[in-house]
């Protein structure tokens, strides 16, 4: 059996001692974010991705996603070619870009109906998460 120790007129066993002397990394399991409902993509370019205003290289810069960064997809339309890959995705939360070709992705990705983030945000198909 354990050995009891008295701590302040308790008696506490020698594992719960030991248990709260690692900080209770034995009871507790560090909490991973999950990933974003389907379709989503992660970064798969060591540097990050940009996201742009339009699908185009030559489109402002809206944001950085990180390196290994998950980021929930709406739709896809072809557009300019980065590195042999034609296909960019419109975020599901922003109105930004990113080029597929930095983004592995997770679920069937449908294909936007009109470019015109306007539109897009009143098409029901393009809000729904295919999964």
């Amino acid at each position: 059996m354990f050995r009891t120790f008295a701590i302040r007129s308790r008696k506490v066993s020698a594992g719960v001692i030991a248990a709260a002397a690692l900080g209770g990394s034995l009871l507790a399991v560090p909490a991973q974010a999950a990933p974003p409902t389907r379709p989503y993509g992660t970064v798969v370019a060591g540097s990050g991705i940009v996201e742009r205003a339009f699908p185009s290289t030559d489109s402002s810069v809206r944001g950085i996603l990180k390196f290994h960064g998950q980021a929930a997809l709406r739709c896809k339309v072809r557009a300019q070619d980065v590195g042999g890959n034609p296909v960019w995705y419109l975020l599901r939360d922003r109105a930004t870009w990113v080029a597929a070709k930095y983004i592995e992705n997770t679920g069937e990705v449908p294909v936007c109906k009109a470019v015109n983030h306007k539109a897009l945000d009143d098409a029901p198909e393009t809000r729904a998460a295919v999964g």
